[in-house]
């Protein structure tokens, strides 16, 4: 059983250090990690990945490249693709459906399926564990992994009771970058446009995940990006059709396995709970409920604020539809190795 993870991004980086860690838990015989430019500073990064027993993998005219800076790459990009029961694409945006006309389509009747992270609509079929796993069949050879701001607007909506919904509106808070990236930073909030009638993407991939299990939602969303490079935060307003005791919300978050509550307001003390405690820093619950936030409006208005924990939920989403591809009679069980990086509280 053998996963190739494409890029080496925010979410390519840790996912890779995920499946090697739980190698052996997750019933899968080697990691092959594809690594696209040559660099000094990614250097430290791909020999941990290769010490922790991933492969390295490179475009043919590139291996030169590599073998200059001491990296030795064991498969050439295609080669690495056709080897593949699962390929996890986790490059930038259009990138992974560019892969999926030039390479990916041509093996489908080798790979058991492909993955892409992210904004990459039209991939396939949109999957978020826990929201829409009852629609993911064999069949589906395409899975496209939602973003992490999606995961988190899919389980708030489902913990309070998706078929109760009215109505949802989300202002997504986002972190400038990762620190790990040192491009694109801001000096000061920076707001986002608005488009169509729900927003931004971040609803209108909520509503489409949804719609997969036949459910249209009315939600709307915007954005904005502040100059931090910890957690995303989103507010939420959720009317429902019914009423609501604030009780009752806490209780129904605390009671999602997925959810981890907590009582920190800020998100620094977040990020760095999730930095000590978690999987290369990553929680890899859907979401951070902050519980001195929740407030219900006139019976059946829930109001609050919940962190985005990085993009361990799209961690925990990939691996969990790889499983799937690979042991559909067993994956459930073959999962409970994460469950260590799920956190009631934060």
């Amino acid at each position: 059983m053998i996963i190739q993870v494409v890029g080496t991004g925010t979410i390519g980086e840790p996912l890779i250090g995920l499946l090697c860690n739980t190698k052996k838990d997750l019933g899968l015989d080697e990691i092959t990690f594809y690594k696209h430019s040559p660099t000094l500073i990614d250097r430290p990064m791909v020999k941990d990945l290769m010490n922790r027993g991933a492969n390295l993998c490179v475009k043919k005219e590139r291996i030169k490249d590599f073998q200059e800076l001491g990296l030795e790459p064991k498969y050439e990009l295609e080669e690495a693709i056709r080897r593949a029961d699962v390929v996890i694409d986790c490059t930038p945006r259009g990138i992974g459906l560019a892969n999926k006309e030039k390479y990916y389509t041509r093996y489908c009747d080798r790979v058991k399926g492909f993955l892409a992270q992210g904004s990459e609509f039209g991939f396939g079929k949109m999957y978020a564990v826990g929201i829409n796993d009852e629609v993911i069949t064999p069949e589906d050879n395409f899975i496209h992994i939602v973003s992490c701001n999606t995961h988190n607007i899919a389980v708030i909506i489902k913990t309070l009771g998706m078929h109760d919904l009215r109505e949802g509106r989300f202002v997504c808070i986002r972190r400038a970058n990762d620190i790990s990236e040192e491009r694109n930073y801001i000096p000061a909030p920076e707001v986002g446009e608005h488009s169509g009638e729900m927003g931004t993407h971040q609803a209108l991939d909520v509503y489409h995940l949804y719609k997969t299990l036949g459910i249209e939602l009315n939600v709307f969303s915007s954005s904005l990006k502040i100059n931090t490079q910890y957690m995303h935060c989103i507010w939420f307003d959720v009317k429902l059709d019914r009423k609501i005791a604030k009780d009752e919300v806490i209780q129904r978050f605390i009671d999602n396995p997925r959810v981890a509550v907590t009582n920190k307001t800020s998100s620094n003390l977040a990020f760095s709970f999730g930095r000590d405690h978690g999987h290369y820093g990553r929680i890899l619950d859907q979401t951070i409920v902050v519980l001195p936030t929740l407030h219900v409006v006139n019976g059946n208005e829930v109001v609050g604020f919940c962190f985005t924990p990085q993009d361990g939920n799209s961690l925990l989403s990939s691996v969990t539809a790889a499983e799937r591809l690979l042991y559909p009679d067993s994956y459930e069980e073959k999962l409970k190795c994460l469950e260590p990086f799920l956190f009631e509280e934060v």
